[in-house]
């Protein structure tokens, strides 16, 4: 283990990140976190249970004396994003996250770092562990599969949960408390995998777009970062346009809720297309240098010559995939007419995929008006429907509605002013959080959400920031001793 990360404070906060980390936890793959966290129950003889959906509870008695208090749940996530840079050998199923300390953040090389919702779970476990921080009863709530479909949540039945006050420990702000979210869904487009044989006179290349910032679908969408299927699909489209190229592969983004920061593409042309087409890529070069020179001054689009594939997309197919794609609406589509700077509806288009025959176009949607969420949703699918290709909309999840009367959130600030003597900032966010689910099955769930700052999540610079952290366990620990 990381001897710096020992030595940060508080030690036992740290040191359950740091074992956290070592555990591998992709969405849909929680089995041994979850066995981490029932063996942390037996050693500490706390009761427990995995319910049927595989979401861990911990229950934990009152301390002495405060057996009378209201019953409090601690909830936080199991599962973490993976993503990685292209030059990054790293397995999530197998290899600990290799964490490091620069200046004032807690990094990881080349992956993601995992504080989302890491260090939600670790300030629960070294709570549970403490015999000496006041609180009453507590039931500790791990959901699985967060990032990728909120199975978790979704999972939950009614009698499950005994306490009516819920502290959700997955933002990414202090100083922030948050008292509702967006609901959101997902939009999938398919299509088959028509091929061609690549035409007698064409050479190929491959190009590659890496080096964007990336990052969360909701709480990054308004920042004006690049995305990469957007820019690698607008050089396809003229290309093809002025040059005549035949697109062999188009793999780009990765996970529905991030921003997508990597594309690349294998594609021929013919031969005396070649040297213009090679003038056109330093004018696009030069194009989104200058667009992206503020938000994404470290991106790099790169050609070189490639062998020269057997296939290429159907003309057709790749005209409508090109043009789909050029028309896919992606980022902020409405700001919010009732909060001020706050995103209300948005779209992220997160991924085109050709392989197992055919090709895959991932994006998500969210708002926190369930109107909108639908509307931009149809939007989507209209796109894709125009080039007959077939669209699947997910469940989608609720979103939670702000309650200002909130007991919890009172005591939430009242407890940041005493201890920091300055206000919070009481807001909604635009990503999606667990408590619009659990508010849906649990109605009557008092709630608040807040966590230390944590800055480029779902993205490999995923850094966390050591002081906010040290914050962010004390603001818990006056919480828990005030309800």
């Amino acid at each position: 283990m990381n001897s710096d990360i020992q030595k940060l404070q508080p030690s036992r906060l740290w040191h359950y990140f740091q074992e956290i980390c070592q555990v591998p936890r992709p969405s849909k793959k929680e089995e041994k976190i979850a066995a981490y966290l029932t063996g942390f129950a037996k050693k500490h003889q706390l009761s427990y249970e995995v319910d049927p959906t595989g979401n861990v509870i911990i229950r934990k008695p009152a301390m002495a004396g405060y057996e009378n208090r209201k019953g409090v749940i601690l909830q936080s996530h199991m599962d973490m994003v993976c993503e990685k840079n292209s030059g990054t050998a790293h397995d999530f199923d197998k290899d600990p996250i290799r964490m490091w300390i620069d200046g004032e953040w807690v990094k990881a090389h080349g992956t993601t770092l995992g504080a989302d919702d890491g260090i939600g779970i670790a300030a629960t476990l070294a709570i549970l562990e403490a015999n000496d921080i006041p609180h009453g009863p507590i039931e500790a709530l791990f959901t699985v599969d967060e990032e990728t479909g909120l199975t978790g949540a979704f999972g939950l039945t009614p009698d499950e949960l005994k306490g009516r006050i819920l502290i959700n420990l997955d933002s990414e702000d202090e100083g922030q408390l948050f008292i509702g979210c967006a609901g959101g869904k997902d939009t999938v487009a398919t299509m088959a995998l028509e091929l061609v044989a690549v035409p007698p006179g064409h050479v190929a290349y491959k190009t590659t777009l890496t080096g964007l910032k990336g990052g969360h679908s909701g709480d990054d969408i308004n920042k004006g970062l690049g995305n990469a299927v957007k820019l690698m699909n607008r050089f396809l489209w003229n290309a093809q346009h002025s040059f005549e190229i035949g697109v062999s592969s188009f793999n780009a983004g990765n996970l529905r809720n991030a921003i997508a920061r990597e594309a690349f593409a294998l594609f021929t042309v013919p031969s005396e297309n070649e040297a213009a087409l090679l003038d056109y890529v330093k004018t696009f070069s030069q194009e989104i240098r200058d667009e992206l020179k503020v938000t994404e001054p470290g991106h790099v689009f790169s050609i070189e010559p490639a062998a020269l594939p057997e296939w290429i997309l159907d003309s057709a197919l790749q005209s409508d995939l090109l043009d789909a794609l050029y028309a896919c609406p992606h980022g902020v589509i409405a700001m919010s007419r009732e909060i001020p700077d706050f995103v209300e509806t948005s779209t992220n288009l997160a991924s085109v995929r050709m392989d197992n025959g055919k090709i895959t176009i991932t994006t998500s949607q969210r708002s926190s008006v369930e109107s909108s969420k639908k509307d931009v949703a149809d939007m989507v699918a209209c796109v894709f429907y125009i080039i007959n290709a077939e669209v699947e909309h997910s469940q989608g999840y609720p979103g939670w509605k702000p309650d200002p009367n909130s007991e919890i959130l009172h005591i939430a600030v009242d407890s940041y002013r005493r201890l920091f003597n300055q206000e919070p900032q009481v807001l909604a966010i635009h990503a999606g959080l667990e408590c619009g689910l659990v508010g849906a099955i649990y109605p009557g769930m008092d709630m608040v959400s807040f966590g230390p700052t944590i800055k480029g999540a779902h993205s490999p610079d995923e850094r966390l920031h050591i002081a906010s952290t040290v914050k962010f366990w004390e603001l818990t620990l006056e919480i828990l001793k005030n309800i």
